[in-house]
């Protein structure tokens, strides 16, 4: 199904860059089909700079910073209700570890080809994981996120989508929501499928329609083709900057993501999704060091295509920036986010997800 997205334009403000932007990597008007707009602010599993990820703290704090999109990644109970977490193996997200009533469910699974030991949303009810509690998963980077340890519920995507209205009446601006499928060949595997409860949800919402400000993401292409047949929702194909989709591990698709970023995949890509969630790293590389690299031609490429280009993942820590924009040797101090942003809007990215999505924010309305 070929797909048509609103896209949007250069920033207006230049960049005292670090790096030479070449002419081809640079967005002109022949290369886009509708007219020009803001970059959307994406709030990477809410406002995960200032929460613990995944709660609705976390989303409604984006929201109030200004978030234009909530992403919640979707996992599955053992009874089928789709949840926020950012895996489903959940001893680093939540105080499972430390209940003693679930000592016995800790279990060894192979994960995408990979072992992994902890417990997993799938080994529990929905009213079982109810009675954890979110704990923040990179205590040593963001200390005063610990501070809000054991106080929110892992949510539902029915309170994500139910939280996002709300604030959108209350607000008076429509707060989209922006979901990943994780996993899906796994879920898939061990017949709790993503896309039917994901699909079903969005229909008892009204929400499965082109005009809903509802995007649904993913690493695999399969579930991705699956929807298209299934949901009339945006797509993006989600592209990392190394590794290939499972899905391709799993049918022999010799296809990397890299291989993917180029011109004539993207097409192939346009033809079940609308847009890409890319590595910054495929729009700027970085070399062995950290620093930056010049820019390539995905944005370009992408938007030939009838993509738009959605860039992962802005974060203001140090040691999440490249070298030419960290401030100071600490690698949590912040660094120079807004440089980093001012680059990629430039370069004609059409939003960005963000752990600080105050600060994607602030550096849109200084273009």
């Amino acid at each position: 199904m070929r797909r048509t997205l609103s896209t949007l334009g250069l920033a207006g403000a230049m960049l005292a860059a670090l790096v030479a932007v070449p002419a081809s990597a640079a967005q002109d008007s022949s290369d886009r089909g509708r007219p020009e707009a803001e970059p959307i602010v994406i709030a990477h599993r809410g406002a995960s700079g200032y929460r613990p990820e995944h709660t609705l703290e976390a989303y409604r704090l984006a929201i109030r910073m200004g978030a234009d999109y909530i992403e919640p990644d979707l996992v599955s109970t053992k009874d089928g209700v789709l949840v926020a977490r950012h895996e489903n193996e959940i001893s680093g997200t939540t105080d499972v570890a430390a209940r003693p009533e679930f000592a016995a469910r800790k279990a060894t699974k192979t994960i995408d080809g990979a072992t992994v030991t902890g417990w997993f949303t799938e080994d529990f009810t929905l009213g079982e994981l109810k009675t954890l509690r979110a704990k923040e998963r990179l205590p040593q980077v963001r200390p005063t996120n610990t501070a809000f340890d054991g106080r929110f519920e892992v949510p539902t995507l029915q309170e994500v989508v139910d939280l996002a209205r709300t604030e959108s009446r209350r607000l008076g601006r429509t707060i989209g929501i922006y979901p990943e499928t994780k996993h899906p060949s796994y879920f898939q595997s061990i017949g709790l499928p993503l896309e039917e409860p994901l699909v079903a949800l969005l229909e008892k919402n009204r929400l499965n329609s082109r005009n809903a400000e509802v995007i649904i993401q993913s690493f695999e292409t399969a579930n991705l083709r699956k929807l298209d047949k299934m949901t009339r929702v945006r797509l993006a194909q989600l592209m990392d900057a190394s590794g290939k989709p499972y899905d391709f591990t799993v049918s022999g698709d010799p296809r990397t993501y890299q291989d993917l970023a180029k011109p004539e995949n993207l097409k192939w890509i346009s033809t079940y999704a609308d847009g890409i969630g890319v590595n910054k790293n495929l729009v700027v590389p970085r070399d062995a060091a950290g620093k930056l690299l010049a820019p390539t031609d995905v944005v370009r490429d992408a938007h030939r295509a009838g993509l738009i280009v959605h860039a992962w993942t802005f974060r203001a820590e140090n040691q999440f920036l490249p070298v030419d924009f960290r401030i100071g040797s600490d690698p949590n101090a912040r660094g120079d986010i807004t440089a980093e942003y001012e680059l990629f809007y430039r370069l004609g990215v059409d939003g960005v997800f963000s752990d600080h999505p105050d600060t994607a924010v602030a550096a849109r309305e200084g273009l």
